[in-house]
């Protein structure tokens, strides 16, 4: 499957990606609104860092208890109810006099909440689309969050100067809600991709399995780390620029946008495969230059070129379907999913201890410098594993 004619033909394709665009549009709006919010209340580039990524250092702790469930429960109900108390989630933290406190704890359960989506929604899409047609479709999707980035934070951005940020986050909720009434709707009820019932036992059973190959190890560290460093420069736009934040996070989301089109559309498999390190470099490297503290718009167009080398993760996610049983699809694309999320987090935590200690703009270049040695060191140990492979006969 090579043309997006053909893919929004699919059946619930187009709503399936319709409601995942009105998600991500929820989700850059209201990050953009708490952030801010939580910066203003305490002028802390840590406490701001960590309030807009902190829903993402819950996820392999929900990963680890209810990964599960992925697989194990049926996929349009789970998806409409995840979004449901995402709505729920914001509407709360909207509330006037809200604890800092009380504010994280709220950020928290969503991220234990979130913990479960990746893995539904990337096994659903393994199920509507066919085989040929899975690298296509999730480039679309990438896209869609490249593109729900863009909006959402220029929209979130020009929100703000009009509006107070929990009126934004208001405003986010009724968008997650919209995503529920979206799937609950408009997507087939379809039975789990897996018999029996969800489980802790299940979960690290699985786990386990997944985490026992090395090749799939080497491609779970490629998915999380490097990107999850760079995901800490970018969690330091509020502080480093508080006036051009959403400027700074639509370049990114532009960026990231371009590269998934590039790879998903245009590139041929063969090429594809080989780009996954030059693209992973090409991320970390334009924030070296934020040691300059470059002001806009050259940091704008750094934020922007590097974001194409996000585009590396649909190398690795179409290599980690290669490498996985397809009964096990949803499982492992929420593993993906959590332990990604869970190193955005952990490097918005680091980048903002950096800050504090030193300014956003050396973090930045701290963080970037970290995430180039992660892909070098991961690319040494995949040529390590060539020669053992090709001895073995194995492909």
């Amino acid at each position: 499957m090579r043309s997006y004619r053909e893919l929004f033909r699919t059946p619930e394709y187009t709503p399936f990606f319709l409601s995942y665009a009105v998600q991500n549009a929820a989700q850059t709006i209201s990050g953009l609104a708490l952030a801010t919010l939580v910066y203003r209340a305490t002028n802390s580039p840590l406490l701001s860092a960590v309030s807009m990524f902190g829903p993402q250092l819950a996820q392999m702790l929900g990963a680890t208890f209810f990964l599960s469930g992925s697989d194990r429960l049926p996929p349009r109900a789970t998806l409409a109810g995840i979004n449901s108390a995402f709505a729920v989630c914001t509407a709360l933290l909207a509330l006037p006099g809200l604890p800092i406190g009380a504010a994280f704890g709220i950020v928290f359960a969503q991220g234990l909440i979130a913990s479960l989506g990746g893995g539904v929604s990337g096994g659903l899409l393994n199920e509507i689309l066919p085989k040929n047609g899975f690298l296509l479709g999730r480039s679309v999707f990438n896209m869609a969050t490249g593109l729900m980035q863009v909006t959402g934070f220029a929209t979130g951005g020009a929100l703000l100067a009009l509006l107070s940020p929990r009126v934004c986050l208001l405003l986010a909720a009724a968008l997650y809600a919209t995503t529920a009434l979206i799937t609950r709707l408009c997507l087939t009820a379809r039975p789990p991709r897996a018999v029996g019932r969800p489980s802790v036992t299940a979960t690290w059973r699985t786990n386990a399995l997944l985490w026992s190959s090395r090749p799939r190890r080497l491609t779970y560290l490629g998915l999380w780390v490097p990107n999850g460093l760079v995901v800490g420069c970018e969690s330091l736009y509020v502080p480093y620029d508080p006036g051009s934040a959403g400027t700074l996070f639509a370049s990114a989301a532009l960026g990231m946008f371009a590269g998934d089109l590039a790879l998903g559309r245009f590139v041929p498999a063969a090429l594809r495969a080989r780009l996954d390190i030059p693209l992973r470099l090409l991320l970390a490297a334009p924030y070296l230059f934020f040691a300059l503290r470059p002001g806009m718009p050259w940091a704008a167009i750094a934020v922007c070129v590097g974001s194409v080398g996000y585009g590396a993760s649909l190398v690795l996610q179409e290599r980690l379907m290669e490498l996985t049983p397809d009964e096990l699809a949803g499982h492992a694309l929420g593993l993906r999913s959590a332990g990604l999320l869970t190193m955005q987090g952990v490097g918005a935590a680091l980048a903002g201890t950096a800050a504090q200690l030193t300014s956003p703009g050396t973090a930045m270049t701290l963080m970037a410098a970290g995430s180039a040695a992660v892909t070098g060191g991961l690319a040494a140990c995949a040529r390590q594993d060539r020669p053992v492979t090709a001895s073995a006969g194995v492909s």
